[in-house]
């Protein structure tokens, strides 16, 4: 009969102890990632940003952009100079909205002069359509008529579109779902109506959009005087670090602490233009129409 092993026991017990000592190990690593992803996500020196598609003044001022280029291509020359600068002005409003959003990590003073860029050139561009209307012996609809406040509560999906009106045009950005219903459908408008209709909805959405950037600066601006800006922020996570209040990361799971703790998946600053229009809050139902 062949004799059993005497040093079964003792290596499964060797075994088990290695075990419990890997275990706790992992779980040592396991609480300082967790710890360190918490403290970077209170103290980062470069806060999530660049959410810039999800501002509510970024899709109006989107489609403003989008429709001056449909209205000067239907009812402006080429050779215009005025064309030029209506398209360059819509442009510019887009493009600074999107520079302030990606430089609002590391630079408030940026995104607040950029935003302030934007609204300036909606301002140049209300004023090219007014100069449009005008000049053609055409209306500007006064921004109270039962018009123009049919179209504010279209805007704010408040109203459902006319009876018979043609489909929406497709989002080209649809996976981003930049542009909502009522802005799509003012986009096919501005292809079939004519050269007032088209002028008027520009204006009401050059003004809309005007609006949601004023509201934006001042949003910008009450972060900057609560929170500081970028250099405060350096100094503050310097002092901290020096303090021990955020513990630096260990050299082997670096890599995948800082792509879990400092993703981009928050907007920051798009907080500060909300979508809900208050301005139309105290609206009535009104019968009238809107051109879309």
């Amino acid at each position: 009969m062949p004799r059993k092993s005497t040093v079964a026991y003792p290596v499964t017990l060797q075994v088990k102890t290695d075990l419990a000592l890997a275990a706790a190990f992992l779980g040592l690593i396991s609480a300082q990632k967790s710890e360190y992803i918490q403290g970077m996500g209170k103290h980062m020196v470069i806060p999530a940003h660049g959410g810039f598609k999800k501002l509510r003044s970024f899709a109006v001022s989107l489609t403003v952009h989008d429709g001056t280029v449909i209205f000067c291509g239907r009812f402006i020359r080429k050779t215009s100079r005025t064309r030029d600068q209506m398209e360059q002005a819509a442009r510019s409003t887009v493009q600074n909205i999107v520079e302030g959003s990606l430089a609002s990590g590391t630079s408030k003073k940026s995104e607040l002069k950029l935003t302030n860029v934007a609204r300036a050139s909606l301002g140049e561009l209300i004023q090219d359509y007014e100069d449009y209307l005008r000049q053609n012996s055409l209306l500007i609809w006064d921004k109270d008529s039962r018009i123009v406040l049919a179209m504010r509560r279209r805007l704010a999906g408040k109203l459902p579109p006319p009876q018979n009106a043609p489909p929406p045009d497709k989002d080209p950005h649809q996976e981003q779902q930049v542009l909502d219903e009522p802005l799509l459908a003012a986009l096919t408008a501005m292809r079939i109506k004519p050269a007032e209709t088209c002028a008027n909805i520009m204006l009401c959405l050059a003004h809309q959009a005007s609006f949601l950037l004023g509201r934006q600066l001042k949003r910008l601006e009450k972060d900057f005087l609560e929170k500081g800006g970028f250099t405060e922020r350096m100094y503050q996570a310097r002092t901290r670090s020096r303090q021990g209040g955020v513990r630096e990361p260990a050299a082997p799971w670096n890599p995948e602490a800082r792509a879990l703790g400092m993703s981009d998946t928050s907007d920051l600053s798009d907080t500060s233009d909300l979508s809900d229009l208050s301005d139309l809050s105290d609206l009535s139902d009104q019968s009238d129409t809107p051109p879309f």
